[in-house]
This record gives structure tokens, sequence and C-alpha cells, in this order.
């Protein structure tokens, strides 16, 4: 039975890894997959999922405007996959949430979903409120904070490492720009 899988965590916890890898897994065993990104995340190049530690795979790319449903459908039209990996799954409008479930639903595909699920501010990303509400099952995958306990936040920060506490939700970067913390090295450093 296809699933809507919501995997989800803060910054550099590994993330793009374990969906590269799953997808390897499967093309190993002869099993072809279908991955998406978004269009404007184009650190490792526009339409490429890569990990920190040096893995990447060619994707689709999906921007707010995009019918990723349609997008699915026309891919199945070329051939069977087995599943379909979404990274940077926050960047996904609730609508494109609801057409993800629509996939999996009707298209009986299976949809593994990866992104943050807070921002810099603690608040939900849209896509991944709309993720956590219709997911049919969510898994963290966990980094830590500086202090060893788990990583559940993230701090957005200057050129001289100071906490940034307003802006844009949305604001590309990596290492240079956040740093995942638990709740309360990331209250220390917003001043909460």
């Amino acid at each position: 039975m296809a699933k809507l899988y919501f995997n989800y965590s803060t910054m550099n916890a590994g993330k793009s890894t374990v969906l590269l890898q799953a997808s390897h897994n499967y093309r190993e065993r002869g099993m072809d997959t279908y991955l998406m990104t978004a269009a404007l995340d184009g650190r490792a190049g526009v339409g490429r999922i890569a990990s920190r530690i040096g893995i990447s795979a060619d994707a689709d790319t999906f921007a707010a405007e995009t019918d990723v449903f349609a997008m699915i459908e026309q891919r199945l039209k070329k051939g069977n996959i087995t599943c379909v990996f979404v990274d940077e799954a926050q960047f996904l409008t609730e609508e494109q949430v609801w057409q993800l479930a629509r996939a999996v639903d009707d298209l009986r595909v299976p949809v593994l979903a990866y992104g943050l699920r807070v921002d810099f501010q603690g608040r939900l990303f849209p896509g991944s409120a709309a993720l956590l509400a219709l997911a049919d099952e969510m898994r963290e995958v966990r980094t830590i904070c500086e202090c060893g306990r788990k990583a559940t936040m993230v701090i957005r920060q200057d050129e001289h490492g100071n906490a940034i506490t307003e802006g844009a939700q949305v604001q590309i970067g990596g290492n240079e720009t956040y740093v995942s913390l638990c709740r309360k090295h990331w209250r220390e450093a917003v001043g909460r």
C-alpha cells in the first residue's frame, strides 16, 4: 500500500544523504525512483540533490506554481517508478502537499518527502505544516546540538556568528548561515 512519508529534521542532519541512499537502494535492486527538489535551492546546481558527504543525483525541480501531481503522472507515463523522493519539502506549498497525497492515493505510488520542520524563528514552514497534517507516517532524522542533546531548532547567523532573529523565512544557505541547536541553546541564542 502506498503512503506519504515525511522525514523531517533541522539543518545538517543528513536528510539528503538518507534520501540519496534510499533511492540508491531501490535502483540497486532494479527499481526506478523519481527524484524531485525545490528549484529555488541551487546550492548544488539547479536540479541536483547533494549531500555534504559528497554524494549527489539529478532531480526534476518544482517551484511554487508547479503541479507536482502532474509531474509524477507524466513521469509514470515514461515507465514504472517504485517511489517518489522529494528533497527540500519545506518549500512545497500546502496545495502541492495535497497533490502529493493525491499521487499516493490515486496513482498508488509511495512518496517520501524530506525537509526542515521549522525555520530559524521556530515557525513551521507551510510545506512542513501540511506534511505534518497529511503524512501517513513521519520520521525524525536526528542530529545533535553542540551540547550533545538532540537538535530540534536552527538559528540563522550573521557573518560574525551572531543569531539573527528577523528576516525572510527563506534564505538559502549552509553551515556558514545556519546552526542546529537544542531548544535550550536556541532560546539562549535568540534571547527567549
